[in-house]
């Protein structure tokens, strides 16, 4: 399906499940149809399954949003607690579009605790009170979290499970219009992991990227899998530098509480410190500047303080605070100020998620997680900008269940949207 239809389709009313490969334009079309309904003066709820996911599209969790925080089942006295919460009653209530960015990583029991709670706040049987419902994301990419072990589930705790899922009665819109990626080799690798049939022709592709030279080592932000591998790299580079070591505080305006979870939900960190030279990643979008969230840069100067960053492509951006904020009923409630940048000689796959990066050294050799390889992987734009340092068998996996489900959602999203046409062709 094309954005156009898949946005027609938005706009009619119909719960959606909005799909695609990585780089189709699913993050581009919630935007979209984000601002279509502002413009119309509908309320819309705009949450992702994690903070970092929630700010690419100014949004919170829907963990917050809910009230369902980190519950993952609700007993009868957790349901009553949360219908106590006046401010959620008032939110919910009002609300007439929900939107759930990367519910890939979203357990069924958390979607159906989400339904159940807002079908409570709204004394209604139907599922989600009779919103409009819209999911998104791409079960390829990362899993729910096992919270227990902090490890990932094995694929049995997808959403699609639920029976929030089921009694939705979602239309399809499966996005397979490619953005990000136009070079064959790349689609060929990306295309043959989604299949589970990564042969030795892809293989051969990767192998000629081992160690590669794609530019100045120290320019390219380094994919890791896990966050002490990442930390430490980013701290020794940093150490590495002889210039004067700069330190920026995260401004904080609210309550406490709320304050918090949006500080520890960004990219921007709390503490951020810069030298000059220092490799580093905008991590918010702002094109009027010059800059979207995963350009990155290296300070090569400070000027009254700021950091002055000369990108990629060759342009200077003295680097300002902006915010973020949580808002309710138009009310600004919390608020948070930094510069948007981190360091960004490393970073990990799970936070590089969303983000579009020219070149990257990427070590999968300890990926632990069927998807990974496949998030990582799908960050840059051609194999010309990948320089890889390791890799094992499980990178290159994608779980079974799911391509069983993504063939099924392809055949639905081709019946939808011939449905969709029917009936508006007859409409019209």
């Amino acid at each position: 399906m094309k954005q156009k239809e898949a946005l027609e389709i938005l706009k009619a009313g119909y719960n959606v499940f909005l799909t695609g490969c990585a780089g189709a334009g699913k993050t581009y079309l919630l935007g979209e149809y984000i601002r279509f309904l502002k413009k119309k003066g509908v309320p819309v709820g705009i949450t992702a399954s994690t903070g970092i996911a929630a700010t690419h599209i100014g949004g919170v969790t829907i963990h917050s949003f809910s009230g369902m925080g980190i519950l993952n089942q609700l007993t009868a006295s957790d349901l009553n607690r949360v219908l106590k919460k006046n401010y959620l009653a008032k939110n919910l209530k009002r609300t007439r579009v929900l939107i759930i960015d990367e519910i890939s990583m979203l357990s069924l029991d958390q979607l159906d605790i989400v339904d159940r709670i807002i079908r409570s706040f709204l004394k209604s049987n139907e599922p989600f009170g009779g919103m409009q419902v819209v999911l998104c994301g791409d079960f390829f990419q990362l899993p729910p979290v096992k919270k227990d072990y902090n490890l990932y589930t094995q694929g049995t705790g997808f959403a699609y499970k639920s029976r929030a899922w089921r009694e939705l009665d979602l239309r399809v819109c499966y996005l397979t219009e490619r953005y990000r990626h136009k070079e064959k080799d790349l689609l060929f690798v990306l295309d043959s992991i989604r299949k589970n049939n990564v042969n030795e022709d892809a293989v051969n592709l990767l192998r000629k990227c081992y160690k590669a030279k794609i530019g100045k080592r120290e320019e390219i932000t380094k994919l890791y899998t896990h966050n002490l591998s990442v930390d430490n790299i980013n701290a020794g580079e940093l150490k590495k530098l002889s210039g004067k070591q700069k330190t920026f505080y995260m401004n904080k305006r609210g309550p406490k509480g709320l304050v918090e979870t949006l500080a520890k939900n960004l990219l921007a960190p709390e503490r951020l410190e810069l030298k000059k030279d220092a490799i580093v990643m905008f991590v918010k979008n702002n094109p009027e500047k010059g800059y979207i969230n995963g350009t990155l840069g290296r300070v090569v100067r400070f000027q009254e303080e700021k950091p002055v960053v000369k990108t990629r492509e060759g342009r200077y951006v003295k680097v300002e605070q902006e915010k973020w904020n949580v808002e309710e009923d138009g009310e600004v409630k919390a608020e948070v100020r930094q510069l948007p940048l981190r360091l960004a000689w490393a970073i990990t796959v799970h936070k590089s998620q969303g983000t579009t990066l020219d070149a990257a050294e990427i070590d999968l050799s300890r990926a632990f997680e069927p998807g990974m390889g496949y998030v990582a992987l799908s960050r840059v734009r051609t194999l010309k900008g990948l320089r890889l340092m390791g890799l094992n068998k499980t990178a290159l996996k994608a779980n079974e269940e799911v391509i069983k489900m993504d063939e099924a959602f392809q055949k639905a999203s081709k019946e939808d949207r011939k449905e969709f046409c029917r009936i508006h062709k007859k409409a019209a």
